[in-house]
């Protein structure tokens, strides 16, 4: 695969999916082959998936379903979307992929990591992004943007404790910690031109040591 594979990983309301939009643009702007991408979706089958698991109606779904469904939806985006745009050579921008999974269903729901990795490996054959920003902000601020945004699809997750998010963002650090080669932590905890300037001075720099 000769693409790079970057994602952008974060509690409710960090502001990534907002950011990670525009600098798709700025970045095809400047003359680079970019894919701008989302889990769980992306392509058809993940979108339906995807609107069985945010669904907010959908609240006795117990939580190894929904880390399957996640997977599953996963698993049809890697091979269809993903996989050929990496071939392609192109950079792909993905809104969320295997940390989301271990952070909210691994960590928070209380299933395991170790468990929830293993059948996400299963799902993309061991391929992970070559690079993950983890926009770094408070659950509590992140939630208190969320409420104030109106325009903001709400989910299922809306519904969960500050407990719960709080746990995420506990897993999201335990991950920084874990995989530091790719994980790169970005403060969103600023207004959002400033974390949309550090979140592209850090694709950048990446992609200028690894072009060569």
């Amino acid at each position: 695969m000769s693409g790079h594979f970057i994602t952008f990983e974060g509690g409710e309301g960090a502001g990534k999916t907002t950011i990670l939009q525009s600098l798709g643009k700025e970045l095809q702007e400047l003359g680079y082959n970019v894919v701008v991408t989302r889990e769980p979706g992306g392509i058809e089958i993940a979108e339906k998936i995807r609107g069985i698991i945010l669904d907010p109606a959908n609240t006795k779904m117990d939580s190894r379903t929904e880390a399957l469904l996640y997977a599953a939806a996963r698993r049809q985006h890697f091979v269809e979307k993903v996989l050929p745009a990496l071939d392609e050579g192109n950079i792909i921008l993905c809104d969320r992929f295997i940390d989301s999974s271990l952070a909210y269903q691994g960590y928070a729901r209380g299933i395991g990591m170790d468990e929830v990795l293993s059948i996400n490996q299963f799902a993309i054959q061991d391929c992970m992004p070559n690079l993950t920003l983890f926009f770094n902000i408070e659950p509590k601020k992140g939630l208190q943007r969320i409420v104030a945004n109106k325009n903001r699809e709400k989910n299922r997750l809306d519904l969960e404790t500050i407990h719960f998010h709080q746990q995420v963002y506990e897993a999201y650090q335990q991950l920084a910690n874990k995989f530091p080669g790719r994980f790169t932590s970005i403060n969103a905890d600023q207004p959002l031109d400033q974390v949309e300037k550090e979140a592209k001075h850090t694709i950048i720099s990446y992609l200028n040591q690894n072009n060569g």
